[in-house]
């Protein structure tokens, strides 16, 4: 069946075991975590959201690489996971983090519909799940800008900015997973992203303890006076 795992002699697609580095980094919910592995490395593979390629590097390369990203975020906080994909990094971030609220906004049914169900199988009472594109009224409407917005390997800075600056809230912050380039990115895209109103851009790592650590693009959405007004306002009431 199209999309199924290699298999035989030579093969190369054998899901990668648990390292023993995830109990420090998912304590006691990592039976969720390697549940959830195992629903990507099965359903996953099947429905083509993750390459079966991928499954001996699972862990190392995108559960943990993903999770230890709760470094970057404060305790109670609401996170936006634009282009969620298959969960990534949203599903591992909401079972290493159950203090979160995390909504995760993906443009396509066949993966949104996946994402309910492993919202479902997986217990998360702490993660709901958005089916549109991060830029559409309708996902604005539908969405509270949040404390942190975060991304994997959706578009470079600048277009992801454009996206993401509308659901940061006023002082919250862009927390972007990226790769190598990300310096350069800044250099590059500073002025533009800044004309969003997300100002400070800085790299930062993340999961020191993983063999390569995970690389961020941070940076904060400024006040605008609109945010001040609505903050006013939310005193007066209070």
């Amino acid at each position: 069946m199209a999309g199924e795992p290699e298999s035989g002699p030579g093969s190369n697609t054998e899901t990668e075991p648990t390292p023993p580095i995830a109990a420090a980094i998912f304590g006691e919910r990592l039976d969720l975590a390697e549940k959830y592995a195992s629903i990507l490395s099965e359903e996953g593979v099947l429905r083509g959201l993750i390459g079966p390629r991928e499954l001996p590097q699972l862990w190392t390369r995108h559960l943990l690489n993903c999770a230890v990203l709760s470094e970057a975020i404060d305790e109670d906080l609401t996170v936006i996971d634009i282009g969620s994909g298959a969960g990534l990094p949203g599903i591992p971030l909401a079972i290493a983090r159950p203090d979160l609220a995390i909504t995760l906004i993906e443009p396509l049914l066949r993966r949104t519909t996946f994402l309910d169900e492993v919202v479902t199988e997986l217990g998360l009472k702490n993660v709901t799940v958005v089916r549109g594109r991060a830029e559409e009224k309708a996902v604005l409407k539908a969405v509270q800008p949040a404390d942190v917005v975060t991304s994997r390997a959706v578009a470079p800075l600048e277009r992801l900015a454009k996206w993401s600056a509308p659901l940061i809230r006023g002082g919250g912050r862009l927390v972007a997973l990226k790769g190598r380039s990300a310096a350069d990115e800044i250099a590059r895209d500073r002025e533009k992203v800044s004309g969003f109103g997300i100002r400070d851009l800085t790299v930062e790592e993340c999961g020191t303890m993983l063999e390569t650590p995970t690389t961020l693009i941070t940076g904060r959405r400024i006040e605008s006076a609109k945010d001040a007004r609505k903050a006013r306002r939310a005193g007066r009431r209070g």
